[in-house]
């Protein structure tokens, strides 16, 4: 395969992403900034299409045509005030009473009635349309926004995700995704509570640095990542639609490990449905 790109520089800059090693300019969460052009060719995937009409086979199990992965990133457990108030209020316009006080008291309950515990209804409503995903849990300490929570604290919570044959992989930390001790140690400390090794990963608000991060997960022994996406675009962000191993350029090398494009955010998502309702937009989108 790469031998095949090497041919097509286009396509080998792209899929390298040649441009992000020495990035010009950064947003604020020091992530890399794409160009308006970049964010609307990114539903193309260029790299993959030059691969297939020159030869590549992709296969997928039970000789399906396509393959989704579904994924969740759990940045929160315990709902912050903010987010009851609004959930009790979304409730209520809904005539729901009984939920909309749930939002509210579930603290008096105890932890365990957070409304955000709701792996089981998410696996359940999964498992009807006869699909698995991936939980991704935060196991740092410091966050830019609060506390989120202790990995300890779900311990039972995880073992039903795996019990059940769903995945548990590491949300990695705000402050971690450039940092391999803090990165294998947050990795630990998850591997503590589940008692299994833990292979996949995604970063918090996809903070991403090419090809540093590939490196960094690599040497921490993940299998797979699946951060390198787009922050405000659906699409794929060196135009491969299929799992990968990356290259650096910085070592002439590739990475032993594949790596999975986030390509649909979930709050990408609902942006976009919101925009679809508003008058006039849907023929623009």
């Amino acid at each position: 395969m790469y031998k095949l790109l090497m041919e097509n520089q286009d396509s080998w800059d792209i899929f390298t992403r040649k441009e992000e090693y020495y990035p010009e300019k950064l947003d604020e969460h020091q992530r890399f900034l794409f160009s308006e052009k970049d964010l609307l060719n990114a539903s193309e995937p260029e790299v993959s299409r030059y691969l297939m009409e020159n030869g590549m086979q992709v296969e997928f199990p039970e000789n399906k045509s396509f393959a989704v992965c579904l994924t969740h990133d759990v940045d929160d457990i315990y709902p912050p005030l903010s987010h009851s108030l609004l959930s009790s209020a979304y409730s209520l316009k809904r005539l729901n009473f009984k939920d909309s006080a749930a939002q509210l008291l579930w603290k008096l309950r105890g932890i365990d009635y957070s409304p955000y515990l709701n792996f089981s209804k998410i696996m359940d409503i999964e498992a009807s349309f006869e699909a698995e995903s991936s939980f991704y849990f935060i196991t740092a300490e410091a966050d830019p926004i609060r506390f989120r929570y202790d990995i300890e604290d779900i311990e039972h919570h995880l073992g039903e995700v795996l019990d059940r044959g769903w995945e548990v992989g590491l949300h990695g930390g705000y402050y971690s995704y450039d940092s391999p001790d803090k990165i294998k140690k947050e990795k630990e400390r998850l591997e503590a509570v589940l008692g299994k090794k833990v292979i996949g990963f995604r970063n918090h608000y996809l903070r991403f640095k090419t090809p540093d991060s590939w490196e960094i997960l690599a040497s921490a022994g993940f299998s797979y990542d699946s951060t390198f996406g787009h922050r405000y675009s659906v699409g794929f962000r060196n135009g491969m639609c299929h799992p990968f191993s990356p290259y650096n350029l910085n070592t002439g090398k590739k990475l032993p490990s594949s790596k999975f494009h986030l390509s649909l955010w979930t709050l990408l998502f609902l942006r976009l449905q919101n925009l679809l309702r508003r008058p006039g937009n849907a023929q623009k989108v």
